[in-house]
C-alpha cells in the first residue's frame, strides 16, 4: 500500500499545475475533541482530499466549508462545538470545542485573449499581483515566451480552439482585450458556447467603451449569444481610475481582478460604484482607452 503524499508538497504540485484546492487547519481546541491543532485537510476541487481534521461529523463540516472557500475565494472560520446539545443529529459527545481556519491554497489563473500592448502591461502587473498568466493571441508573434517572459504560458492559434483548451477552473480568470470588435467577439461567442456545457470563470471581463460593449453584445445577440452569458462579461472592465497610458489601464485592471478575489464579486461592483466619479469620465478618457486596444 503506497503512503500518503506529503501534504506540504501537494500543494506546491496543486499550486504548480494551477489545480484549485482549500485547506483546513485546526487552530483552536478546547476540552475533548477528535482532533489536535494544526491537523489539517487538504480538499481539491474533484472532491477528493488528504489528510484529516479527526474525522466523523466534523470532518464532513469542514469538507463542506471547504467547497465554499473553493467556490469563491474567500477564506472561513468555523469554531464546532462537539456536543449532543449543540449537534443533536451529529452523535458527536467529545463535549469539546474545535476552531478550523479553511483558506485558499492555489494560486488564480488568469487567461488574457490578445498579446497586444495593453495585454503586455496587464500580465506583467497581473503576475506581480500572484496571478498565473497565460497569453493566447491567433498570431503566434504576439504571443510567446519572449514578448511575455512573465507569463506562465502563451499559446497561439485559432480563437475558437484556444477557447477549447482553456482550462475552467473555479480559479480561472479570463480578460479579452484582442486587437479589434471582430477578434473580440469571436473570442466571446466561443465562451459563450464552452459555458453552454456547464462551468463559469471566477471572472470574465473585456476591455472597452461602453458603446463597444453596445455595438459589439447587439451584433452577437443576433448571432445567438444568450442575454445571460451576456450579463457575466464585465465591461468595460477595470476600476474607474481614470486611467489613460496601457499601464494605467493594466492597474485597473488588475484592480477589479483582486476586488473580485479578495471580496467577491458583489462587493467588488459596490467598489467599482464608490470609485465611479459623479459626472461622466471625460471624453478624452474614453478614446484613450478605446485606442489604447489597438496596437
Amino acid at each position: 500500500m503506497r503512503p500518503e503524499p506529503d501534504l506540504f508538497e501537494e500543494i506546491v504540485r496543486l499550486r504548480r499545475e494551477g489545480i484549485p484546492a482549500a485547506m483546513a487547519t485546526i487552530v483552536a481546541t478546547r476540552g475533548s475533541t477528535p482532533g489536535r491543532e494544526t491537523m489539517r485537510l487538504l480538499v481539491l476541487e474533484d472532491g477528493t482530499f488528504l489528510g484529516t481534521v479527526g474525522g466523523g461529523c466534523l470532518e464532513a463540516e469542514v469538507y463542506e466549508t471547504a467547497k465554499l472557500v473553493l467556490r469563491d475565494e474567500q477564506p472561513r472560520s468555523r469554531t464546532f462545538k462537539l456536543t449532543e446539545f449543540d449537534s443533536p443529529d451529529s452523535g458527536l459527545l467529545c463535549g469539546g470545542e474545535v476552531t478550523v481556519f479553511v483558506e485558499p491554497v492555489t494560486t488564480p489563473a488568469l487567461w488574457i485573449f490578445g498579446g497586444g500592448h495593453v495585454s503586455k502591461a496587464l500580465c506583467k502587473v497581473a503576475a506581480l499581483a500572484g496571478f498565473r498568466v497565460t497569453v493566447a493571441d491567433d498570431r503566434e508573434a504576439y504571443a510567446n515566451p519572449a514578448r511575455f517572459p512573465e507569463a506562465r504560458a502563451t499559446v497561439a492559434g485559432e480563437y475558437d480552439a484556444l477557447v477549447a483548451q482553456m482550462p475552467l477552473r473555479a480559479n480561472t480568470y479570463v480578460v479579452v482585450v484582442t486587437r479589434g470588435h471582430k477578434e473580440d467577439g469571436v473570442v466571446l461567442a466561443a465562451l459563450a458556447r464552452r459555458l453552454a456545457d456547464g462551468g463559469q470563470p471566477r471572472f470574465l471581463g473585456m476591455i472597452g467603451s461602453k458603446t463597444k460593449r453596445a455595438v459589439l453584445f447587439r451584433k452577437l445577440r443576433e448571432q445567438g449569444v444568450g442575454q445571460d452569458f451576456l450579463g457575466r462579461v464585465r465591461s468595460p472592465v477595470g476600476l474607474c481610475i481614470g486611467a489613460r497610458s496601457h499601464e494605467e489601464i493594466a492597474v485597473a485592471v488588475v484592480g477589479e481582478l483582486i476586488a473580485v478575489r479578495r471580496t467577491g464579486q458583489d462587493a467588488a461592483e459596490a467598489w467599482a460604484r464608490r470609485l465611479r466619479p459623479a459626472t461622466p469620465r471625460p471624453r478624452t478618457a474614453v478614446t484613450e482607452l478605446d485606442a489604447a486596444e489597438a496596437e
